[in-house]
């Protein structure tokens, strides 16, 4: 058997490199987030002093309980979830019909039509704040959830997960629909039976895309909603914040827990979201 070519000094010293920059990086990455959790458990007064404390003396668990005091926690709470599992159903399946449309169906103007709906994106979104708003309040949508969920499905965020799923449509042979037209399939079917199924990673991609974003939205609720009952989390943790001052151990409390449904989320689809990521950029 032939022995295997020990790697040279170079290749060694090059990958150790690369493993200290990528720990490096990793430990920016994090000390915020420790610092964070660091800072739920801590009394007030212990919260800036210096050299940082990392491990607090006490755990004051008490923090956690009075963020649902404070503030109608539980309904920000439960208010992001729905809006948020709505908007990821129904840009999934919109972006999926769409993304399937643009790469496999021909059809007169079809590059055109997909070129127009990626130049929205190029729009800032405060650009349209105004005129959206106005729009909103002569439907009479202001101070509802219509505007969090329509929006977001229908506007930007839809189009990137058309772009999306299209870029992943686009890398399934054709031959599969072939057959399955021979087989006296139509297209609802193909898109339902053989689609769907094989476009798992596209669609893991494009829901933790897209919960990431709406689950920290907070410019379009800041402009929609006025009631406090109807508000986001994101909306629900600038309460910490007044005019006297930032109530820092609430506040990373209240973050700290907004922050599972998040790290629930990716980890569920991390091994699709990797496929879909590799996927989706095969072909233009």
């Amino acid at each position: 058997m032939k022995a295997m070519p020990k790697p040279s000094v170079r290749t060694a010293g090059g990958a150790i490199g690369t493993y200290l920059l990528l720990t490096l990086i990793s430990l920016i990455m994090i000390v915020p987030f420790i610092w964070m959790i660091s800072t739920s458990f801590k009394e007030p007064q212990s919260i800036f002093t210096y050299p940082p404390q990392w491990i607090p003396e006490t755990f004051r668990f008490q923090n956690y309980v009075d963020v649902f005091r404070l503030i109608p926690f539980h309904r920000f709470y439960l208010n992001s979830v729905y809006i948020a599992v709505v908007v990821v159903l129904g840009t999934v399946f919109f972006a999926s019909l769409a993304g399937y449309a643009f790469a496999k169906i021909p059809f007169k103007g079809r590059n055109v039509v997909f070129l127009t709906l990626l130049s929205a994106m190029m729009i800032p979104h405060e650009v349209t704040a105004i005129p959206m708003f106005l729009f909103m309040r002569q439907l009479g949508w202001i101070d509802t959830h219509l505007p969090l969920i329509l929006l977001p499905i229908f506007g930007a965020g839809g189009v990137f997960g058309i772009f999306v799923m299209r870029q992943f449509f686009i890398t399934v042979p054709t031959e599969l629909e072939e057959a399955a037209m021979i087989d006296g399939c139509n297209r609802f079917r193909i898109y339902a039976r053989i689609m769907l199924p094989i476009a798992k990673p596209g669609m893991a991609t494009l829901t933790i895309f897209t919960f990431v974003t709406i689950w920290n939205e907070f410019f379009d609720p800041l402009i929609f909603i006025n009631s406090r009952e109807l508000m986001t989390l994101p909306l629900g943790l600038s309460l910490f914040t007044d005019e006297v001052g930032t109530a820092w151990q609430y506040l990373m409390s209240a973050t700290v827990m907004a922050t599972v449904p998040l790290l629930i989320v990716f980890f569920m689809a991390q091994r699709r979201f990797i496929e879909g990521v590799a996927m989706t950029g095969l072909k233009e």
